[in-house]
């Protein structure tokens, strides 16, 4: 048996500890010195300096939204793949009116309620957080980054 919780809606979020807690508070230290030290000491080379430790930022942003847009991508497909294979032929088309964060939503619903799901959603427009919370047997994804 794992020795990890089983994976729900209040637990489902991943946080990269490196990532999220060191590098960015290295980052935010970083801009308070590079502040404190320019206050002190302002010149055009303390002024670059400020502007290189914000711009640093603009990466690591990057660094993190870039592979998530693609999983968001290959989530989309792989759910549209999922539903098609589930659902009655004569919803196929309905499939492609489900929008990418619906998508994503149903990817943790098990194969018995994600088309029932999947109609909800489109019905009563449902946002993602509210077809996660209607999510009764919660299918993990672990492979999230």
């Amino acid at each position: 048996m794992s020795d990890t919780p089983e994976q729900n809606f209040k637990n489902h979020g991943r946080l990269d500890p490196p990532y999220h807690f060191i590098l960015s508070t290295v980052l935010a230290v970083n801009l308070f010195i590079v502040l404190c030290f320019t206050v002190k000491n302002l010149n055009y080379f303390t002024e670059w300096l400020v502007v290189l430790s914000i711009a640093v930022f603009i990466p690591v942003i990057k660094l993190r939204t870039y592979p998530l847009k693609v999983q968001d991508r290959v989530i989309r497909l792989e759910e549209r793949l999922r539903l098609q294979a589930l659902a009655p032929a004569e919803w196929h088309a309905q499939i492609y009116r489900l929008d990418e964060d619906q998508l994503i939503a149903l990817r943790f619903a098990a194969d018995e309620e994600v088309v029932e799901l999947a109609k909800q959603a489109l019905e009563q427009n449902l946002t993602r957080k509210q077809i996660k919370e209607r999510i009764k047997v919660w299918r993990p994804d672990d492979w999230r980054v």
